[in-house]
């Protein structure tokens, strides 16, 4: 059964869907909806109802369209761009699932989320982070390091924190002392 399905996927790659039916329709709607609520190719009056020229922005939208699939390179841009939105917005849902388990039957509200609730969102969204950063495989550098971590690392470290909070405590700025009475300096007398 799985085998039929993916005779049709690669049937649909094959006859071009994927290099130049979706990328032409997402590129035409686009276009055109952004044409038609903005009415920039002028309007037509219907009883006394403004309707923006649907057959000019249908005919730029469509020019547009055929021009961007003419070049396999924006193609190409599109496609890895496209699945990365989808990707970013498969994980968005999976965040918001999880914070959705602390809200019983209220709609969500990110104001109602306070004390506890906060940390395990927060322990969440550092979560669903880690699981992106690995699936892009962007972790392998850090994996690396903490498998390389040794003695000399651990004192290079130390020194620069050292060094770090040194160089902030002599820079930062003095805070306003507060007299001896409690009460702070009065201004102009």
């Amino acid at each position: 059964m799985v085998d039929g399905f993916r005779g049709v996927v690669t049937f649909l790659d094959t006859i071009g869907v994927y290099d130049i039916v979706l990328p032409f329709l997402l590129i035409f709607t686009i276009v055109f909806a952004v044409l038609d609520k903005t009415k920039i190719l002028g309007v037509d009056k219907i009883d006394n109802r403004e309707l923006s020229k649907k057959n000019l922005n249908s005919m730029v939208a469509f020019v547009m369209a055929l021009i961007v699939i003419a070049s396999a390179q924006l193609v190409r841009q599109i496609s890895r761009i496209m699945a990365d939105v989808a990707l970013l917005l498969v994980l968005a849902i999976c965040f918001l699932m999880l914070v959705g388990v602390f809200f019983k039957d209220e709609q969500f509200d990110i104001e109602k989320i306070k004390g506890w609730k906060a940390v395990l969102v927060t322990l969440m969204f550092a979560g669903i982070v880690i699981i992106f950063l690995n699936a892009l495989g962007w972790l392998d550098f850090v994996f690396k390091l903490i498998k390389n971590f040794n003695a000399d690392w651990a004192a290079t470290t130390l020194f620069l924190l050292i060094t770090g909070g040194f160089m902030y405590y002599v820079v930062r700025s003095p805070s306003p002392s507060v007299p001896a009475g409690g009460e702070s300096p009065k201004k102009g007398g």
